[in-house]
């Protein structure tokens, strides 16, 4: 929710990790922004208010450039929460590109926060992106390939839930099939592996 609080500033609100957060977005003289402002902003700005400015500008402008927000998401001096807001944000804004909004998050969070929240919002960001096209294979492929027996993380039983979840929407069943009997396999349960093994090979004997 957007809510004005003074002509100063204003109060953006959204959830994260379960909880409320809120920002203070200050205003500043509204002029546009060209294509290559807007570009480096999201590369290389530092302030928060500033890149939040060209990211309003953008979506005034109706920018819908993938590769533009891209630059946005991998700008090192993002915070996990405000990543998670001009995600929200342009996702909402825009439906059209909102899987690959949720893809990019989700891959920028497994490569850079991960060891620190045990791959919680890269799986999120997955599980949404499998909400944007639920017959797409990439979202748990992903989600799969995040999975460290040795340390457990990304917890067991989440991701196997959103894995499984995926067998019932995705359209290359199989694939997906053996990566969860081969993830059931090196979790240590070999009974759980053949019987997903199993399904796989079956699935591949009544397609001939």
């Amino acid at each position: 929710m957007y809510v004005k609080i003074k002509e100063s500033y204003s109060l953006y609100c959204f959830s994260y990790s379960g909880f409320l957060t809120c920002r203070k977005i200050f205003a500043t003289n509204m002029s546009k922004f060209s294509i290559e402002e807007i570009r480096d902003k999201f590369s290389k700005g530092k302030d928060f208010n500033e890149i939040f400015d060209a990211f309003e500008d953008a979506l005034e402008q109706k920018i819908q450039d993938v590769d533009l927000y891209r630059l946005l998401f991998w700008n090192p001096s993002l915070k996990p929460e405000e990543l998670c807001l001009f995600g929200e944000k342009l996702a909402k804004e825009f439906p059209s590109i909102a899987y690959e909004t949720y893809m990019w998050l989700a891959s920028v969070f497994e490569a850079t926060y991960a060891m620190y929240d045990n791959y919680e919002l890269a799986i999120l960001y997955y599980q949404k992106a499998a909400q944007q096209r639920p017959s797409e294979l990439l979202p748990y492929l992903n989600a799969a390939d995040c999975y460290d027996p040795d340390l457990n993380i990304p917890p067991f039983d989440v991701l196997m839930e959103f894995l499984k979840s995926g067998l019932k929407h995705v359209l290359e069943k199989k694939t997906l099939l053996h990566r969860v009997a081969y993830l059931y396999q090196i979790h240590g349960d070999q009974e759980q592996a053949d019987y997903y093994r199993t399904l796989a090979d079956e699935l591949d004997q009544n397609q001939n």
